[in-house]
């Protein structure tokens, strides 16, 4: 098994605020010896499938109810993706091998990409660039107070010598994985960016930057109501609004 500095205990321990949630029929995907249990939720065969990576501290059975309905009624699928060692998952929250989970989880829908369109909430949008650097034909990314930079996030919660590495070896190990311009410069599908002006966790210049890395067609957000945990509850209806028109496009 391959290791890397991302999958340090100390990591795993400070960024990540997992909790166990149990919720009735999972969608399991089996990675290795871990089982990711997601949610598939398929009423409209032959429709797109919003794929959903949540954010931190969530998990996804929080989106099981209005969040799934809404999609259901805007004429979507969608796929709800869990972490290791979150909700009913089992195994551990470490960021090396979360990145190493998204493409079986994006095979395990069953999909073409040009079906898929992805969708990241604040941490998961770590991982839903990385499945539009995994799957560039994908039909659209939908950021929601996003990062743009994760290593200005991992410093907050570490320093490179608790885990035994230089600044610099610290710095290069995570844009080798999480270059999230570059990763955005490749991706040459649409993209959606939302965030709220007042974010008080995820500055709003992450979304900004974000957007303007976007290479294909592009639109953004700032929504000058709402704070980070609350920007899709306090902004519901343009929210969902411009979700549907985003994806009627495509």
């Amino acid at each position: 098994m391959t290791t890397s500095i991302l999958d340090h205990p100390l990591i795993s321990q400070r960024y990540f605020f997992p909790r166990a949630e149990r919720f009735a029929d999972p969608f399991w995907v089996e990675v290795g010896a871990v089982r990711l249990g997601c949610h598939f939720h398929r009423p409209h065969p032959g429709a797109k499938t919003i794929v959903h990576f949540h954010g931190n501290g969530e998990v996804v059975a929080d989106y099981l109810g209005d969040f799934v309905a809404i999609v259901e009624r805007l004429g979507y699928n969608c796929f709800l993706a869990e972490f290791r060692g979150y909700g009913a998952s089992t195994g551990t929250p470490a960021l090396g091998r979360m990145l190493d989970d998204v493409a079986p989880l994006i095979r395990a829908i069953g999909q073409p990409e040009q079906q898929l369109v992805l969708f990241g909430r604040s941490v998961g949008s770590l991982f839903a660039i990385h499945a539009a650097s995994l799957f560039p034909k994908v039909a659209g990314l939908i950021l929601e107070s996003a990062v743009a930079d994760p290593l200005e996030r991992l410093l907050l919660r570490v320093t490179p010598q608790e885990l035994g590495v230089s600044p610099v070896e610290f710095e290069a190990e995570v844009t080798a994985r999480l270059d999230q311009r570059r990763k955005m410069e490749a991706y040459a599908g649409p993209t959606l960016v939302m965030h709220t002006r007042h974010d008080g966790l995820v500055d709003v210049s992450h979304g900004e930057r974000l957007h303007r890395w976007a290479s294909g067609e592009k639109a953004l957000k700032i929504f000058p109501r709402g704070n980070h945990n609350d920007i899709m509850a306090v902004n519901a209806r343009e929210y969902f609004a411009l979700v549907q028109e985003f994806i009627h496009a495509l």
